[in-house]
């Protein structure tokens, strides 16, 4: 099993998250910098009137797939390929991992990581306070794309 995060991994996060070098709220009402990060690599959180450059952003942004990485890979008990592996911790960086820990998804990845329903599965994860947003079902393609790519 791989537990590695590749570049197509990256760039996936990247396009969809987008990237600010101020601190700002998300839609959850968190301080976010970055590519989507609420904390920095020391593990301390991020607050109002921060700002980093455009390389510390790339560089947290691998730290904190990294971290992703790490809470993932136990949660995974089949053998998986990168692209696999980097579709579910993107998936995780968005949702989070217990929502990762307690999906069909997961359950379905573990039963057999080449079931094509697996693919369903991403985008049953298309909706924000009950309402369909175009933004996270382009984001569940594209996971769904590097998943069986």
């Amino acid at each position: 099993m791989t537990s590695r995060i590749n570049t197509q991994t990256i760039d996936l996060v990247k396009r969809f998250e987008g990237c600010k070098l101020k601190a700002y709220l998300c839609p959850a009402n968190v301080w976010t910098i970055g590519f989507g990060s609420t904390f920095y690599q020391n593990g301390t959180k991020v607050k109002r009137g921060e700002f980093i450059t455009q390389t510390q952003a790339d560089e947290l942004l691998k730290s904190t797939l990294a971290f992703f990485a790490f809470k993932v890979q136990p949660l995974i008990t089949q053998p998986v390929n990168e692209n696999q592996f980097g579709a579910l911790v993107s998936f995780a960086y968005n949702c989070g991992v217990t929502a990762l820990g307690n999906s069909t998804l997961l359950k379905k990845v573990n039963l057999n990581p080449n079931d094509d329903s697996i693919g369903l599965e991403f985008m049953r994860w298309t909706k924000a306070k009950g309402v369909i947003l175009p933004g996270l079902v382009k984001r569940r393609q594209a996971e769904k794309e590097l998943y069986f790519s």
